[in-house]
């Protein structure tokens, strides 16, 4: 899910910067004349500067670069895995600060007299893909859905110890990657000259990561850049000094700025407060504001009206004795509506990708006046005399290093062979055959996912992976660990489509930056490699530094490890374990996901206004508060661009991810000083009146 709404988010925002004003009529032939001069120029820019070989393109000073930003944004990641799953996209800090590194590297050569190669835009491309590739393992990992949710932590939340558990083990779980994470690679490779040159599918977020690094190149643009990495370093260390502030005052439960009534004592027990969170205030700033009022809008709905009125029932609907975190009771009510939203919210989308995606297909395949039969990859495109300066030699070049088709297909043949053999051995629950049945339709399902995000750029990673855990969980029945066997095929599935429609993405960018093909597949496999061993590490610094990591309430309480978990369960035994009228609402729920998305497309500019059913389940389950940081983060923007909407658009992004890195990567030294038994000195709380006089005198202060 994190993913799917982290591509609507770009599509979101592209919707809401249209201009449809009356006289774009008038000036559209001169803008489309400008629009195509400029992309003309793009490469008569480079012209003078020789492209390197692919082998060239992968230096050493890249993948020790992309290693350390690996290393960095695996924490980011997984920090805001572990908290909401709101991820929004860092492809622009990855590029920025991937350029920077390089640069200063170069520079420091070049004043020695050591510079032996250049840093060229093929190279900064080798380090996005690298960088990209690696940190996505952190989401695919599914460390914050399928992979905790085989937990025993996990399953006693959810009272399903009787479905059995799996605890986490560094061991099995970078195995586990290792055996799955390869798959979609191989899977999209003899189709990326169909998706790239042949249908010239558009991939917006591959589009702007490949006009960002070009323009760094620029002499303009790396005057920018500068400026940019200067901004996103101050923010950098101002939010990691808030991040090393805050620490001193969190000596106990509930204690610190994180738990700050902004509001009030009765609107912080409904979770309705800011909690001073320079992350999320950074992916407010990078989030569409439509996105950041949906979160917000749920968060009222759920926290602000529904749980207030379900609790009044409290002793009709479920037992008074059950408590806050019994799925008999209020917190039933929070998890399955919010699953419900969610699955009504991705099975429209995905009926919809997929209808585009046919459609799409269809029509390419129709129009098409080479021959009546689709190309593959070894093969040669004709190029038409048509084609501008740059699509010609963007078409050379990509054409020049072929990827043979064999290789891809002997490569998935094998890694499948040995997925088969080992992941019963690290799952028993998971059959063989279940792995088969899932590799015999993965590659046709990594194609549907890649080519429906070259067109909308919307992954549906997440919604195929649900669709594993109740595809398999129901072939298992009710038999002891069904619901295991869903959450792993969960994990296989989601792992084969994610990395299927990123490294197309990737190709895109590559195209669009002469980066070779052979290269980018080479950079998604070494970064694939470098996710699989630190992501988990990554993990296993928070799981054993934080003794509440996946608990309610608590710093980190990875909440879609407990959706994903009674989404298996679901599967299994069906909705037997409701609570009263809980079928009922989540039949509502998820009806009305559809509705919204129903009318948001049916009117056009007016229904990009309406909120996201999937933003607004998020805070069913968690509550508001990261919603009231996240508006904070769009009220900044919105304010600076109402000044100097230059400046915001140049320095929004350098801003927003500096308060992101900072505050991510405090959380390794945060974790480094738990696990030494480091404790805060200082306990700041806040009580009321009453309960401050009922201390006093306890202690004897009055």
């Amino acid at each position: 899910m994190d993913n799917q709404l982290r591509r609507r988010d770009e599509q979101e925002e592209v919707e809401n910067g249209f201009n449809s004003e009356e006289d774009s009529d008038k000036k559209g032939k001169k803008q489309q004349e400008r629009e195509e001069e400029e992309e003309f120029s793009v490469e008569k820019a480079f012209e003078n500067r020789p492209v390197p070989s692919w082998r060239g393109q992968l230096t050493m000073r890249a993948f020790v670069v992309s290693f350390v930003l690996s290393i960095l944004f695996s924490f980011i990641v997984m920090k805001l895995n572990l908290t909401t799953g709101i991820i929004p996209s860092l492809n622009v800090s990855a590029g920025l600060l991937g350029f920077f590194f390089v640069k200063t590297w170069t520079k420091f050569l070049e004043k020695s007299s050591l510079l032996r190669q250049p840093f060229t835009r093929q190279e900064n491309t080798v380090i996005q893909t690298c960088v990209v590739a690696s940190s996505g393992i952190a989401f695919s990992g599914g460390f914050g859905s399928y992979l905790f949710g085989l937990s025993e932590r996990i399953a006693v939340q959810s009272e399903d110890s009787n479905h059995g558990f799996k605890n986490p083990s560094l061991g099995w779980i970078i195995g586990f990657l290792f055996i799955v994470s390869f798959l979609g690679l191989f899977s999209v490779v003899p189709l990326r000259k169909i998706m790239i040159i042949d249908f010239k599918l558009t991939y917006p977020s591959g589009t702007a990561t490949a006009y960002l690094i070009n323009s760094f190149h620029t002499t303009e643009g790396a005057k920018l850049a500068k400026k940019q990495v200067r901004t996103l370093g101050k923010f950098f260390s101002f939010s990691f000094l808030w991040g090393f502030f805050q620490w001193f005052f969190t000596a106990g439960d509930n204690c610190g700025f994180v738990n700050f009534p902004t509001f009030g004592l009765q609107a912080y027990e409904n979770k309705f407060y800011f909690d001073f969170s320079a992350t999320y205030v950074g992916v407010g700033m990078i989030c569409p504001y439509l996105i950041n009022i949906s979160v917000l809008v749920g968060g009222v709905l759920s926290w602000g009206l529904m749980w207030p009125l379900i609790e009044k029932r409290e002793g009709d609907w479920y037992r008074a004795s059950l408590g806050q975190s019994s799925l008999h009771g209020i917190q039933g009510y929070r998890v399955f509506i919010a699953i419900a939203m969610i699955l009504g919210d991705g099975l429209y989308n995905f009926f919809k990708v997929i209808t585009r995606t046919l459609s799409g297909l269809f029509h390419q395949v129709r129009n098409r006046e080479v021959t009546s039969t689709l190309p593959v990859a070894d093969q040669d495109s004709p190029v038409s005399t048509k084609l501008s300066y740059d699509d010609q030699k963007r078409t050379q070049l990509f054409l020049k290093d072929q990827i043979p088709t064999w290789f891809a297909i002997a490569g998935y043949v094998t890694i499948a062979a040995v997925s088969i053999i080992s992941l019963p051995h690290i799952f028993p629950e998971l059959k063989w055959y279940y792995v088969l049945v899932i590799y015999i339709f993965a590659p046709t399902l990594a194609f549907c996912n890649a080519y429906g995000c070259g067109l909308t750029d919307w992954s549906l990673a997440s919604t195929y992976g649900k669709l594993a855990i109740f595809t398999i969980g129901a072939w298992a029945g009710s038999s002891h660990g069904s619901v295991l066997a869903g959450l792993a095929a969960c994990g296989v599935m989601m792992n084969i489509v994610s990395t299927a429609s990123d490294l197309s993405q990737d190709f895109k960018t590559g195209y669009l930056t002469l980066a070779s093909p052979r290269s980018m597949f080479v950079s998604q496999v070494i970064g694939t490699a470098m996710g699989c061993i630190i992501s988990p590490c990554v993990f296993w610094l928070f799981y054993k530094a934080f003794d509440d990591l996946g608990l309610p309430g608590s710093e980190y309480p990875a909440p879609f490890a407990t959706v994903y978990r009674n989404m298996a369960k679901l599967g299994v035994e069906g909705f037997s374990a409701l609570p009263k009228e809980c079928l009922l609402l989540c039949y509502v729920f998820f009806g009305a996901a559809i509705v919204i998305n129903l009318t948001r497309d049916s009117l056009g500019k007016i229904g990009s206004y309406i909120p996201l059913p999937m933003a607004m389940a998020i805070p069913f389950y968690l509550g508001p508060y990261f919603a009231i940081d996240m508006c904070v983060g769009s009220l900044i923007l919105f304010v600076w661009s109402k000044i100097d909407k230059t400046k915001a658009d140049n320095f929004g992004p350098a801003v927003a991810s500096g308060l992101i890195c900072g505050d991510g990567i405090w959380t390794l030294p945060s974790s480094i000083l738990a696990l030494a038994g480091i404790k805060p000195p200082i306990c700041m709380k806040f009580l009321s009146r009453t309960t401050n006089s009922r201390v006093d005198k306890f202690l004897g202060l009055s």
